[in-house]
């Protein structure tokens, strides 16, 4: 009996294997896993701690952020969409979450009747200013401080070249947010 040669965890067998298949070597699956491990922990710990202080997701959170930091403060729903990477229910969901609390409003565009616009309203703003400190500082605590600055610095530098990719046109890029 032939002893078949193990493959690395995770592998197809060989009967769905491509020739020109190239796998992951020890450190680039090393860093692809850690990435998963990350994108998984980090955002549901910033959750956690939000919903605690704020009664906000971290997703609420973000829109309301974004909107905050906009002229105006208010954005289009799909443009607002897109720099939270919402799909357009999930989107509508939690608008229509935050309109029952009196943090934003969904209106008519005057620019384009046939779009509806997030605005911010007083109570909003209020609660995502009083929110931004302890978020802030749980975002350093938990992202920034395990970093030095050149790391930092990398860190910033391969994210930017991985977004490239993933997002040529930036459309998730909130500083080019418009209406």
């Amino acid at each position: 009996m032939r002893a078949e040669r193990r493959r690395p965890p995770g592998t197809p067998t060989p009967s769905a294997v491509r020739p020109d298949t190239r796998w992951l070597d020890e450190e680039e699956r090393s860093a692809w896993l850690g990435l998963l491990r990350v994108s998984a922990s980090l955002p549901s710990m910033l959750d956690a701690r939000l919903e605690r202080a704020s009664g906000l997701t971290l997703f609420e959170y973000t829109v309301l952020a974004m909107l905050s930091e906009q002229p105006g403060s208010a954005l289009r729903m799909s443009r607002l969409a897109s720099v939270t990477d919402a799909s357009p229910s999930k989107l509508s969901h939690a608008a229509r979450h935050l309109e029952e609390r009196g943090l934003l409003v969904r209106a008519p565009d005057p620019d384009d009747g046939r779009c509806v616009r997030a605005v911010l309203t007083r109570a909003g703003r209020d609660l995502v200013d009083a929110s931004a400190p302890d978020h802030v500082a749980a975002v350093r605590e938990l992202f920034l401080e395990p970093l030095t600055r050149d790391q930092l610095r990398a860190f910033r530098d391969a994210n930017d070249r991985i977004l490239r990719r993933v997002d040529p046109d930036g459309t998730t890029d909130p500083t080019r947010a418009s209406r």
